[in-house]
């Protein structure tokens, strides 16, 4: 339970690819993005897999970045046929797409003039009005338009993207964590104190996470907040509570 800042900044992820939903390629950079979101105080609040199905992939962007204070995108700016999601973010601000000289120069950097054929002039295609996200490891850059930033699938060129757009971003206050172990308490019985808990700290999160460790089954309580003082104050609660029921 919790209850969100005044004006906090925040984000979704839109995954575009029937390669994920079908299972033959994993997503590895959700993670990664939430970490990063995490660590520049944004909160991530929603993420999205969709299919190389334009429609969807247009109804999505324009969902997801009139919702929030960003919106990442992953997958689909590649050479090949179903690499849409250019075309598809273009149709979603309405405007229009073509080669941009300033993408084409960056292919260049790793392709001959004579090299540099349709398919590949296809990663050179940028919607009007974007500015490019640089990519160090194959050039083919991302593109930022509005609050969408628009990165490659593969994670290592993602990861580069992310590093180079990530310093433009306007984060919030960092938001503080810490655990409360409950060995031996089922959360049957400390879930509706600890719910009333949560009623006197609006401003903190409290979640009760089961897991399977080495030592076998436990309980975690993680309690989060961007204030330190409110963090204690629940969290010493939450300890009690702990404490009051252990066997």
């Amino acid at each position: 339970m919790s209850t969100p800042e005044e004006n906090p900044v925040t984000a979704a992820i839109l995954v575009i690819g029937d390669e994920i939903l079908s299972g033959r390629t994993k997503d590895k950079n959700i993670g990664t993005i939430a970490d990063y979101l995490t660590a520049a105080g944004i909160d991530l609040r929603e993420v999205r897999i969709v299919p190389d199905e334009p429609a969807m992939i247009v109804e999505a962007v324009n969902a997801l970045r009139t919702r929030y204070t960003y919106l990442f995108t992953t997958g689909g700016i590649g050479p090949t046929h179903d690499d849409i999601t250019a075309d598809c973010v273009a149709q979603a601000f309405g405007v229009g797409i073509d080669v941009d000289e300033r993408a084409r120069a960056m292919l260049l950097e790793r392709h001959k003039p004579e090299d540099l054929n349709a398919a590949r002039l296809r990663m050179a295609r940028i919607p009007f009005g974007a500015d490019l996200i640089p990519n160090p490891v194959s050039k083919a850059p991302g593109f930022r338009i509005g609050n969408v930033m628009v990165m490659a699938g593969v994670p290592a060129i993602m990861q580069a993207m992310l590093d180079a757009v990530g310093p433009t971003l306007s984060g919030g206050a960092r938001m503080l964590s810490e655990t409360v172990e409950a060995r031996g308490v089922p959360e049957g019985t400390y879930a509706g104190d600890l719910a009333e808990i949560a009623k006197r700290h609006a401003a903190v999160s409290i979640g009760s996470y089961p897991m399977m460790t080495p030592e076998g089954f436990r309980n975690r309580i993680v309690v989060r907040a961007r204030d330190a003082a409110a963090l204690a104050a629940a969290r010493d609660e939450v300890a009690a509570l702990v404490a009051r029921l252990a066997p």
